[in-house]
């Protein structure tokens, strides 16, 4: 009697063995997401090579400092600025043109190329090494992003003038050597990660969101459209029923 009473302990029930197995698959790809981001900083920090015989390959365009502005006291200041937001656009021929309809027809036009607005996270993050003074010469703004529902905040230069865009060649000195058996692992593991059930897996285990395609973001109660009419303030409904209640008195 007291062997089946030690047997009946030792068997596991169905819910031990469910939490077992949804444990060791947790570890599993706990494991291949761990070896993919490995793999991915050994691809990123992989030494180029220079080639004996350099070549071009079409044009680049971006932002340099104006000769009078390079002159003067501050020419090393707006260079410091430049490095943080300079933007580089790149073409197959020198004029840098799209296609555009117009009137029933396709035109070419110049592309337009701005300078790199700093975002918010950029801004209050030290590395980026935005100084005080050059703080100053930054606007902040705010536009509205219909994709996600809320308004995103960034700074803008509020002096594009001292920069002007110069174009040259896009010469091609170094190349990354590729590994073959590296390239076959990495795009194994990526393709086994970004499936459905996996990639939820991974941002609930890993990252700590449940259900990260149906992020909720706020949004003020006045601009939705389910409490447009909703206008009056919590004051002054509380003032409306007093007057309806001394109208009834």
């Amino acid at each position: 009697m007291e062997n089946d009473n030690l047997l009946f302990y030792r068997l596991r029930s169905e819910r031990s063995r469910k939490r077992t197995i949804k444990k060791d698959v947790e570890k599993q790809i706990r494991k291949k997401y761990k070896r993919n981001k490995e793999l991915w900083h050994i691809k990123r920090n992989m030494p180029l090579i220079p080639l004996e015989e350099p070549y071009q390959q079409g044009f680049v365009r971006f932002f340099v400092v104006r000769e009078d502005v390079k002159r003067s006291k501050d020419g090393e200041f707006f260079e410091g600025i430049l490095e943080k937001i300079n933007s580089y656009m790149y073409s197959e021929s020198r004029q840098f043109l799209k296609k555009k309809r117009k009137s029933g027809r396709r035109i070419y036009v110049e592309k337009e190329q701005k300078l790199k607005t700093v975002s918010l996270y950029s801004w209050t993050n030290p590395k980026f090494g935005l100084t005080p003074r050059e703080r100053q010469y930054f606007l902040k703004q705010e536009e509205y992003v219909l994709f996600r529902k809320y308004n995103e905040t960034y700074y803008e230069f509020i002096e594009p003038w001292r920069f002007v865009l110069r174009v040259r060649p896009n010469m091609i000195t170094h190349y990354k050597p590729v590994d073959a058996e590296l390239e076959k692992e990495y795009a194994e593991l990526e393709s086994y990660l970004c499936e459905h059930k996996i990639a939820a897996i991974v941002h609930k285990t890993i990252y700590g969101k449940s259900n990260p395609w149906k992020m909720k973001y706020e949004r003020h109660l006045i601009k939705n459209r389910k409490y447009s009419t909703c206008a009056m303030s919590a004051t002054e409904i509380a003032e409306h029923l007093l007057d309806v209640e001394s109208a009834i008195i």
